[in-house]
């Protein structure tokens, strides 16, 4: 027991160790991957057993070690070719590998385990057991030549595979649950079991590929895919911090086929996107119900009928001229004010009006008796429905925080915004298609400008406007004149009409670059 003493035998076994997991740890992958095939309730006891072989198999070779030396003599030649026992040992091992890392990943990327009715198809227990015993052989034949070749004595041997195994063994549940947990690095391991086993079968015909060669390689490909793991997890917490509802919509959108910046929604890292047929969703549908995803993600502002366009009555005017202003206008629901805007007395109902007035009814008395709903501006659009419920077929008043009116919302307002524009009689469409481009009013909303124009550049959560006039004047830093052109790639404005204080009328153009891009 002298040698115990002999310190260059601990440098030997500590080294043994480490190269006993070093070569143990693909053995153990592909235990993980075969594992998986198993229900979950047999997975521990074939990885278990899996192990276990592994360490008798390594143990009883270690045990016949003057066996093994005489399996590096010829047995026969075929050519210029000499075979020995282990030569033939190293041309099965290397053909099975390559058969059985060809199946699997045909097997992962057809995803063929999965039966129509999608309960998966496992594997019979003992099937499994029977390929880990033969990867065991595969693999052991190399750990236990490596042993033979750095450790003289026999006990060392065996100790320091015991050790290793286990090692391994601790680190065996938490390896399979990341592997199976990861397809990318399940591939990634079948990669390196075809790489093992054509240099297995070049060995086997006496080409020495040097083992350096492979483990940059291997060792390559783990720090891309360690880069790989990092963006993914850095991506799912991003995803993370985004509101479920927006993710949701994105989701559903991909779905549909809807396009953005003017390209087909791509799936996202790791993600399979269904590509459906191009009827299977026509545009009003999906128009709408892009219009239903991003609804809560719109301002109050953004869905309102601004200031400018509310027809609404002064109180203090003669009788006459409220009964011609409500017979001239094609509205049924009017705020009564009391010589201004933002002085409302109440809202009413155009023929109800014009009853009272018949009767002499004093108008600001009438409007009294049915008040205004006011609502602030930072209202969030899905809380603003139950208000609208509350109203009762009535509108809701829109003010800034000091008490200005700001706009009026409808039920109408609402279903335009998912829906698209309803004009009145009195009205015009805010978009008119004019040849290569469009007409478009300045108080148009961008939210529906950017869907009917098939872009996204138009909407920025941050942005305190709501209007085509206010993006023109944001990017223009002042109010622009008519005729002035504001590019904003792949659209280009051309101001056509415009007062010293508001933008009337835009001729809106798409790059024809972009769109060829795009076909």
């Amino acid at each position: 027991m002298e040698f115990l003493l002999d310190p260059s035998m601990w440098a030997g076994l500590l080294t043994l160790i480490v190269l006993e997991i070093v070569l143990g740890i693909d053995n153990l992958v592909f235990i993980a991957i075969l594992a998986d095939k198993l229900p979950p309730k047999q997975r521990d006891k074939a990885r278990l057993v899996g192990l276990a072989l592994a360490l008798l198999m390594r143990l009883g070779l270690l045990s016949l070690i003057s066996w093994m030396v005489t399996l590096t003599r010829p047995l026969f030649s075929i050519a210029q070719f000499d075979f020995s026992g282990r030569d033939l040992i190293l041309l099965a091992g290397g053909l099975f590998l390559l058969f059985k890392a060809t199946t699997e990943l045909h097997e992962r990327l057809e995803n063929s385990p999965i039966e129509s009715d999608g309960n998966k198809n496992y594997a019979s227990f003992w099937a499994v057991v029977v390929q880990i015993v033969v990867l065991d052989a595969v693999f052991s034949l190399d750990a236990v030549i490596t042993a033979v070749g750095i450790v003289n004595h026999l006990p060392v041997m065996m100790t320091a595979v015991v050790i290793a195994m286990g090692i391994m063994l601790l680190a065996s549940k938490p390896l399979t649950n990341f592997v199976n947990a990861h397809p990318t690095v399940v591939v990634l391991c079948l990669s390196f079991l075809l790489m093992i086993g054509l240099s297995l079968i070049a060995e086997g015909f006496g080409f020495s590929i040097p083992k350096g060669y492979l483990y940059a390689a291997i060792g390559f490909s783990i720090v891309i895919e360690l880069f790989n793991q990092i963006a993914r997890r850095n991506f799912i917490r991003h995803q993370s911090h985004r509101p479920m509802r927006e993710r949701t919509a994105e989701a559903i959108l991909r779905l549909m086929g809807v396009r953005r910046g003017g390209a087909q929604f791509a799936s996202g890292s790791d993600e399979t996107a269904l590509r459906l047929p191009q009827e299977a969703f026509k545009d009003e549908e999906r128009y709408m119900i892009n219009g239903v995803l991003t609804l809560a993600s719109r301002s109050v502002r953004s869905i309102m009928t601004p200031r400018g366009e509310i027809s609404w009555v002064d109180a203090q005017r003669p009788p006459d001229e409220i009964r011609m202003q409500l017979l001239d206008t094609p509205h049924s629901l009017f705020p009564v004010c009391r010589g201004e805007l933002d002085e409302i007395i109440g809202v009413v109902r155009a023929k109800e009006l014009l009853v009272a007035l018949d009767h002499g009814v004093d108008v600001a008395a009438f409007a009294a008796a049915m008040p205004a709903i006011i609502v602030p501006e930072t209202l969030d659009p899905i809380n603003l429905l139950g208000v609208l419920r509350r109203a009762k077929g009535s509108f809701v008043v829109v003010t800034s925080e000091f008490g200005v009116v700001q706009g009026l919302i409808t039920p109408l307002d609402v279903l335009e915004a998912i829906a698209g524009e309803f004009p009145d009689e009195d009205e015009t469409p805010d978009v008119i298609a004019d040849g290569d481009g469009w007409l478009v009013k300045g108080g148009t909303d961008l939210h529906s400008l950017q869907q009917l124009l098939d872009t996204h550049d138009l909407v920025k959560q941050d942005d305190n406007y709501a209007s085509l006039g206010g993006l023109l004047i944001a990017q223009k830093g002042q109010l622009p004149l008519p005729g002035e052109n504001i590019d904003i790639p792949p659209l280009h404005f051309q101001i056509i009409d415009a007062t010293e204080y508001r933008i009337d009328l835009v001729r809106v153009t798409r790059d024809q670059i972009a769109d060829n891009d795009d076909a």
